[in-house]
């Protein structure tokens, strides 16, 4: 099992106009290369269900995911029901870029840039222990590009400012 946390900046758009066009899973195919299909097959109040198809290195990767929406704190979660891989969850939030960085510096000290911030944090497991150690770092790296551009092509320019990979003590990979 491998976590990934990402920090993105972007620049010159409110948190709440990023939340909105993230939570808009149905136009990521027309706005991302990477995303090849989303179909909302559920929704209610703060709640839908999703089936994906996402390009996966040379292939396709396939799940259907609960996502449960929270518009005050701009964040989605979300949780696979179903899919290719045996665990992937984890959540997006926004915030503007002001009131995430306290003193409104970035990390050069200089004055922190306008717009706002996306952490996307994701859990996955490919399901196949014998092989972890080689695929779950290839799948992290894909995961990682794929939401850059993901983010990239739903929101415009999109500048990655963190980014952390963790493997859980005790989890055999």
């Amino acid at each position: 099992m491998r976590t990934v946390r990402l920090r993105l900046h972007v620049p010159h758009k409110s948190a709440s106009d990023v939340y909105a066009t993230l939570a808009d899973f149905e136009r990521y195919p027309e706005l991302s290369e990477a995303v090849q299909s989303v179909a909302v097959t559920e929704v209610s109040e703060n709640r839908s269900v999703s089936r994906w198809e996402v390009t996966f290195r040379a292939g396709l990767l396939r799940w259907t995911e609960e996502d449960t929406f929270d518009p005050a704190a701009l964040s989605i979660t979300f949780r696979q029901l179903e899919g290719d891989i045996a665990v992937f969850d984890g959540s997006w939030q926004c915030f503007d870029r002001q009131g995430f960085d306290r003193q409104g510096f970035d990390r050069q000290g200089s004055e922190a840039a306008p717009g706002s911030e996306i952490v996307f944090a994701a859990r996955l497991d490919m399901g196949i222990p014998s092989l972890a150690d080689a695929l779950e770092p290839i799948a992290v790296r894909t995961l990682i590009d794929n939401t850059v551009l993901i983010v990239r092509g739903l929101v415009g320019s999109a500048e990655l400012v963190a980014s952390e990979v963790a493997v859980p003590v005790g989890s055999g990979s």
